[in-house]
């Protein structure tokens, strides 16, 4: 209809448009000489016979039929409000007259009818017409010709047809088209700043978890993330366990120091009354094969699953055992040397060198050790914890929680302190009576034992404190404690018992009774060695071969 009407509007009809002469020169690349035209000379003049859309060429714009949309609608505005203030008058009336803008405005918002192009025209309730847009892409490949073809609509919503779409690449599915891809589980948005929408992705790291999409928090000191990080789980609780290569080596160790220990003591009860025993002192050899025992039962407790009695009886034998033993040797080596520093003085005796005596010694020394394990008791009570700070490592995953008695380093080494301290004794007497006879009352045998005692825990300490800050600390200090204790049992078992007990079941000829001496002989005798030993005939280490018995009648 338009089209129609605009190619019949001539220079004779169309007079009441003023710029229409000028619109005609344009379109027909012209000059006209009436009046209200141009006038400049050209070769080429108007005639006015000139016709819109047969000598000039003619599209209609595409925003025109909004053009004819809106005259349409202000009608039909103008159409309502006269049939509602105008119902029974032709025209114009005075209510209409007088209504105003905004009460046009509220009709014209009103309308609704189909439009030139056949689409309805209305308006939202801010007064806007609905926008409607025809969506075209560019296509370009090898089997058709290249050009724009419509792929979608968009009246009130988006409509598109994405199997006719084409993408970079060749691909076929919709590529992403955001600022920040969305982040995986177990990772935080870090938003960028001045882009809200934007964001890098950063992974909750250490003991973190995702709390939210932009917050990490840590985990409870009890607690490692799971897998994804989305979340908490409980650490795994650990102990030593019997078959862990750790536990077999000192367990072997101890099982056969017992089994050795039970057979000396079970020979020595069959024995009692034979030569030898008699002259190792057997009240102080069954104390001292007493300690030996205990040292090899610690490694048992300290294996066991951790609960108050099993902390309570690791505190009480875990210096204990060594204690035992070592006050047994310090008690004989002392003997030893009071002997023979007194017999280079006179004729009598020392005292409290009697069997009584000794135990009554050793008995004090021992009680040194229990009193310091009851106030240990009173001040802190047994407890069983569990440590989450010894295995917690850079990998969560790898993070233990250690089931142990309440017990520190430092306290360990308190306990074992008095009993290294009686070793340390033990060993500088066995220096000092070096030089007696090498067959009176185990000196030299004592000796070598405690030389090598001392090499033992004296390798002990630096591995036991180096290793306290290691995620095997449990492990590596456990056994090293276990191997030294049972490693000095089995020193001063072998030193010192199993030479008599060869003796007695493979060489029973040699357990006889040898003449008893007097105090006065030893003395004597101590006296001959002592002088002996400057001829030029001793021998290498300065002792000379000298037959003393092996037991001394304190009596006499």
């Amino acid at each position: 209809g338009f089209d129609t009407y605009f190619t019949s509007r001539t220079l004779e009809n169309n007079r009441r448009n003023v710029w229409f002469a000028e619109y005609w020169e344009e379109n027909f690349n012209c000059k006209l000489t009436i009046t209200g035209s141009k006038k400049e000379d050209t070769d080429r003049k108007c005639t006015g016979q000139e016709r819109i859309g047969k000598d000039s060429h003619y599209e209609q714009e595409g925003k025109v039929q909004f053009v004819i949309d809106a005259v349409y609608a202000m009608a039909h505005a103008l159409h309502h409000m006269n049939r509602d203030l105008c119902a029974d008058s032709a025209g114009l009336c005075p209510e209409m007259e007088h209504a105003g803008g905004k009460r046009l405005l509220k009709y014209i918002r009103s309308v609704n009818f189909n439009g030139s192009a056949g689409t309805p025209v209305m308006f939202n309730k801010n007064g806007d017409a609905p926008g409607r847009y025809d969506i075209f892409q560019y296509h370009s490949s090898n089997t058709s010709t290249p050009g724009y073809r419509l792929v979608g609509q968009w009246t009130d919503d988006l409509q598109l047809n994405i199997e006719e779409m084409q993408w970079g690449g060749g691909v076929r599915s919709v590529p992403p088209s955001v600022c920040s891809q969305p982040c995986r589980p177990g990772e935080r948005k870090k938003m960028v700043k001045g882009m809200p929408c934007c964001w890098h992705c950063e992974l909750c790291d250490g003991y973190q978890y995702q709390a939210d999409e932009v917050t990490c928090l840590l985990c409870s000191y009890n607690e490692r993330p799971n897998e994804n990080r989305t979340g908490c789980r409980s650490i795994p609780i650990i102990k030593l366990e019997w078959h862990s290569p750790w536990a077999v080596i000192p367990v072997f160790l101890a099982m056969l120091g017992i089994v050795a220990t039970i057979f000396v003591v079970a020979t020595f009860i069959r024995y009692n009354d034979t030569p030898i025993v008699r002259a190792s002192g057997r009240e102080l050899s069954y104390v001292l094969l007493t300690g030996i025992f205990l040292c090899y039962i610690i490694t048992f407790l300290m294996i066991a699953k951790p609960d108050v009695a099993v902390c309570s009886f690791r505190r009480i034998f875990l210096g204990l055992g060594m204690c035992i033993s070592y006050a047994a040797l310090l008690t004989k080596t002392n003997r030893i040397y009071r002997i023979f520093e007194q017999g280079k003085k006179s004729v009598t005796a020392p005292r409290l060198i009697s069997p009584t005596s000794q135990l009554a010694i050793t008995s004090s020394l021992i009680s040194v050790q229990l009193l310091g394990v009851f106030i240990w008791f009173a001040v802190d009570p047994p407890n069983i914890i569990i440590d989450y700070d010894e295995q917690k490592t850079m990998n969560p995953d790898q993070a233990r929680g250690v089931l142990k008695c309440d017990i520190t380093d430092l306290q360990i080494i308190c306990s074992l302190g008095y009993s290294i301290l009686l070793m340390v004794t033990c060993t500088v007497y066995a220096i000092k009576t070096r030089g007696v006879p090498e067959n009176f009352n185990e000196a030299k045998p004592i000796g070598f034992t405690m030389y090598t005692t001392c090499i033992v825990w004296l390798a002990f300490i630096p591995i036991f404190f180096g290793t306290a800050q290691s995620a095997e600390k449990l492990y590596i200090q456990t056994t090293t404690l276990t191997i030294s204790m049972n490693l000095s049992a089995s020193v001063a078992l072998g030193m010192l018992y199993m030479p008599k007990v060869y003796i007695i079941i493979f060489h029973p000829e040699l357990n006889v009774q040898k003449r008893k001496r007097s105090f006065k002989a030893v003395v004597t005798a101590a006296t001959m060695s002592s002088r002996l030993s400057h001829k030029p005939s001793d021998r290498p280490n300065g002792e000379a071969k000298t037959e003393l018995c092996e037991n001394v009648d304190p009596n006499s």
